[in-house]
């Protein structure tokens, strides 16, 4: 049995990489380039009646193979001025981050300077998650716009005939195609609990019609019960992280309409990648604050029904009338 492959599905680069202008270098690294080479040549030109150029160019070879470097050396796809920058800011960043949603107060009349410069120096406001969470689901980032988060099965290429992976291939590289916005595929793991499926196994054995069946299931349960307590089990989640920045211009201090946005455009990848065999379920605000509870605690089982809804009151499911 002979197989063509199809034409190429064209897949989209990185949008975000800026364009090569000259000899393959970017607009940043030519900036660089040129304002070392300017550096230099001002140097010669107000050394060069004291200095001989054999010993000038000994003296400037350091600082040109430094600019070399910043503009040839990567790590992890970045270069080496953007982590230079990095390294200053992390340098600069205070080292204690506290919840304090109104301010840090100032520290008491007793405390020297030189105590809190010994202690790391003074705490620094945290920055909060999230500025909110809808009931839909719709995660508000304040100046950042807003996103929502949507759990994505998953399909094993691998089961599939050629055929089927060349088509299930050109359906993702058709809702690639189709972005308008920033989006993010995150594959988070987490601790299995299978408390529940144990016990939903015990509770329905003895309804099974057959004896063998029941001996199987509590068998089946005996077995998940001895995986939990020998293993660290582990699950995997795929979620998709739409993001609507927050568009300057009339109305965009009302916001509103970048949420809207974000669960359109979510409804969109769920059409679009269901003809890849994928499933995309966007999740409610429960389940939204139930996940970025466990982001900020991964150790801590969090469950959705166990969390309100920031800003909404929390009730108990016996109210009185």
């Amino acid at each position: 049995m002979s197989y063509d492959p199809p034409a190429s599905t064209p897949i989209p680069a990185d949008i975000e990489r800026p364009d090569k202008i000259l000899a393959g270098l970017t607009a940043r690294q030519v900036a660089i380039l040129a304002t070392a080479t300017v550096i230099i040549w001002a140097a010669f030109q107000a050394t060069r009646h004291l200095v001989a150029p054999p010993a000038f160019a000994v003296l400037a070879a350091p600082v040109a193979m430094a600019a070399a470097a910043l503009v040839t050396g990567q790590r992890d796809g970045l270069t080496l001025d953007r982590l230079l920058i990095a390294a200053w800011r992390h340098a600069r960043a205070p080292r204690r981050l506290v919840t304090a949603p109104g301010g840090i107060p100032a520290p008491p009349a007793w405390a020297s300077p030189e105590l809190a410069r010994r202690h790391g120096g003074p705490p620094a406001p945290l920055d909060p998650l999230y500025r909110a969470v809808t009931s839909d689901g719709v995660i508000g980032l304040g100046d950042g716009g807003a996103a929502v988060a949507a759990a994505v099965s998953t399909v094993n290429l691998a089961l599939r005939t050629p055929a089927e992976q060349d088509a299930l291939t050109a359906a993702f590289g058709r809702w690639l195609n189709s972005l308008t916005g920033p989006v993010q595929i995150l594959i988070r793991a987490g601790h299995a609990d299978l408390s529940a499926a144990v016990a939903d196994l015990e509770d329905t054995a003895a309804a099974l019609p057959d004896p063998a069946l029941e001996a199987a299931a509590l068998d089946h349960a005996a077995f998940l019960t001895e995986l939990a307590g020998g293993r660290d089990l582990l699950t995997r989640q795929v979620l998709l992280i739409t993001r609507e920045p927050r568009r300057a211009g009339p109305g965009a201090a009302r916001g509103g309409g970048e949420g809207l946005r974000a669960a359109q455009r979510t409804a969109e990848a769920a059409r679009l990648l269901s003809a890849a065999d994928l499933t995309v379920s966007a999740l409610d605000g429960a389940q939204v604050t139930a996940l970025l509870t466990a982001a900020a605690d991964p150790g801590t089982g969090i469950r959705a029904s166990r969390l309100a809804v920031p800003g909404e009151p929390v009730t108990s499911p016996g109210t009185l009338s």
